[in-house]
Parts: C-alpha cells; structure tokens; sequence
C-alpha cells in the first residue's frame, strides 16, 4: 500500500499565473529572477536534483522560457507539472487547503489601513481581556524591523507589537523573557477568538529574544492560530479511513489541526529535512507525511534577499538525493509551494504565481502532466493513490494505483 511525501517549499513560484495581473503580480517569477540573478552574477544556480525531478521543465513550461543558466537542461528523470491557483487569496492557508483538495472560494477578511490598521474596539477589547497594558505597532510592517523599531519599548513597558500586512493576519510579537511565551500564546488564543467576526485567516505568534536593537532576533517558537479549513481535506478523508497524516513543521497550525495525526516540530530546513526522513523510515503504509520548508518564505522571500534564497535552494538540492534514497517502492515524494514570493519583487509580499508539482514514484507516468488548472489537482491525485472517495475540486493525474 502507497505512502506519500508531500513537501513544500513554501513561497517557490515559478512564474506569474494567469491571473497575476489581478494581484498587481503580472512578471512575478520566484525561481525565473534568482536564476538571472545568479546567472548575471557569474555564479550560475547549481540544481541538479531538482532539474532531473522536472524543475527546468516546469518553469518553461509556466514561462515559455528556459530560466538563466538552465538552457541546456536535460531530460527530467521523474515527473513533473506546473499548477495555477484559484483560491480567491494568494496566502499560507489558501495554497496549503487548495493542495489538499480545498480550495478558498471566499474572500478573507483584511486590515488595509497601513497606518492604524486595528479598529480601536477590537484593540480595547484584546488589552481587557489579555490584561495588558495596551499594543505597540498597530500597522503594516516588517516582522524584523517592527522588533528593531519597537523592541526595547516592549522590554520597558510590557506591550505587546500588534502588526499586520496585505495577508489576512493579526501578527503579535514578544518577548519570550521578559513578557513570556505562554503570556505571549495566551494573548494569540484570545485574540483569535476576538476575530470571528472579521474573517481574518490567522493570529501568528512572533516571539523574539535580545536585549537591544541590535541584538533582536525571532525565535523558532513561531505558532500559527489559524481557522479551520471550509470542508473535509485529503488529510481528514486519509485520516478517516484509518490512514496515518504527519505534519511536519507549520502544517498542523495550517489546518488548525484537523486531519492531523502526528505532529512533529523542527527549527530550520535541515531539521526538517532529518524529521522528514526519520518519519519515512517510520511511517507505515497508508501514511501521508506533510511538510513545509517555511525558510524559503521568512528568511528570504520576505525579506527580498535573493541571494540567501539562492543559497537555500541548493543546499535544498543537495539533500533532495536522500529524500530520493529514502522512498520505498510505493512511495510517492512530491515537492510543491503554496505561493511564490519573489525576492526582487517590490514590497515584502507574496506574489501571484504557478508552482511546481514535482513527482517521483513507481505509480507516475514519466514526464510532463502539463499545466494544471488548479493547485487541487494535487488533491485528487492523492486521494486516487490512497483509494479515497473523490474532492469535490480538482482533476487528478493519472496514475497505476499500488494494490
């Protein structure tokens, strides 16, 4: 009986989606602009991993073009496609639900206002209830800058850094020694509570650690408050029917932990990575093991630092051969994103684009599955692998199911 590795790559687009235009992303191109960049720079990306999974061939295939330094690549060894989204958002929890068969055909609720972002009668009402002294921040901003700005005025008065961005989000940051972490995850608790009636996807804890400006840095103990997806997933239909569902990383936050039936946390790609593939060698048949490389997304594609995104990808390349070894005969490995985040986009937010479905496995027809209409094709595909009734949504590809 089959098992599955689904791993994301959180924020690796390949190209603008059909719609880019609509989210002012149109030219939007994750891996197509880091690969010019260090093209241009003379360090040309090295990835040979990912182009035997299908990488280069995808992006062309999202693009129409070859990206820089990859012109001559060659054949791909396994499978591959290229997905456009159709949820109504370009967020973490659209594109994790719309992998899984859900997509998000409402619209989030924001808080547009870049400058006093929070109506005043949900602030007056989280500072009663959390019993704190009252919030800093209150606007769109930089989680790192906004903890350089306004850390040390935390530290001295006890008030939590309340931000936001154009994501549906409620951020809140702390810190984990003078204001506490379970403080600081109490005051998220309440506040998602407080934001039912706004719609907003999630509440993140920011906890952070230093003692000054130039000491700050957030910490690995970020967690996720979000709502629960709108239907039934992948993950509680496998679930359901006996199958077991590991989430690795941010995934169980994601799906607000429904569907969920082992939950393991690691601080970093290689952690990750090493959880990752200690769960292959655990994990029985029937077992979905889901993981996102959330690195990708906060430390580089946020931050618009193409180069460390460069880097990430092939130190991520390099360990791809051990996901590779690790896969048994039924096993199918799949490595996707949610979204893109180009790193020489302006701004700080996600972008609009295709995203890779890179496949490997005995069941898969070699080659290309072509561009699929939407992320849940995904979805459906591993609903037929695992013999689950149908989404909803979706087309799946085709495949030899494991008897």
């Amino acid at each position: 009986m089959a098992r599955a590795i689904v791993v994301v790559l959180d924020s690796f687009g390949i190209g603008s989606a059909p719609d880019a235009a609509s989210f002012s992303d149109e030219g939007a191109d994750t891996f197509g602009h880091i690969a010019r960049f260090r093209a241009q720079s003379g360090r040309p990306l090295q990835l040979p991993n990912l182009v035997k999974m299908g990488l280069a061939k995808a992006h062309k295939g999202a693009t129409g073009n070859y990206a820089a330094g990859f012109e001559t690549s060659n054949e791909a060894e396994h499978s591959y496609a290229w997905a456009a989204e159709i949820s109504s958002g370009k967020d973490t929890p659209s594109g994790h639900w719309e992998l899984m068969g859900v997509p998000v055909h409402f619209e989030w609720g924001y808080f547009e206002k870049t400058e006093q972002s929070f109506p005043q009668q949900l602030l007056t009402e989280l500072i009663a209830k959390s019993d704190i002294p009252g919030v800093l921040g209150n606007c769109h901003a930089s989680g790192t800058e906004i903890i350089k700005q306004l850390g040390e005025e935390h530290i001295r008065t006890g008030k939590p850094i309340v931000y936001t961005s154009a994501d549906s989000v409620f951020q809140i940051a702390a810190h984990e020694r003078h204001f506490g972490l379970d403080k600081l995850y109490q005051v998220c608790e309440i506040t998602r509570d407080l934001l039912d009636d706004y719609n907003i996807g999630r509440v993140i804890a920011r906890p952070f650690v230093g003692e000054n400006a130039n000491t700050f840095e957030r910490t690995q103990q970020r967690r996720d408050y979000a709502v629960e997806p709108p239907a039934a997933t992948v993950l509680d239909k496998l679930q359901a029917a006996g199958g077991e569902v590991i989430a690795i990383g941010k995934i169980a936050d994601i799906f607000a932990h429904k569907g969920i039936t082992t939950t393991l946390k690691a601080a970093g790609t290689d952690a990750l990575l090493d959880t990752t593939l200690q769960a292959m060698q655990k994990a029985g048949p029937q077992s979905l093991i889901f993981t996102n490389l959330v690195d990708f997304d906060t430390l580089y594609g946020h931050r618009r630092d193409i180069d460390g995104y460069a880097d990430e990808l092939e130190k991520f390349d390099a360990r791809l051969a051990e996901l590779l070894e690790a896969m048994e005969a039924d096993d199918m490995l799949v490595l996707t994103a949610d979204h893109g985040c180009d790193p020489s986009w302006s701004g700080s937010d996600h972008t609009r684009e295709f995203v890779p479905l890179l496949m490997a496995g005995q069941m898969l027809e070699k080659g290309s599955y072509g561009q699929r209409s939407s992320f849940a094709d995904l979805g459906q595909t591993l609903c037929q692998l695992f013999a689950l009734s149908p989404m909803d949504e979706g087309k799946a590809m085709k495949i030899e199911q494991s008897s």
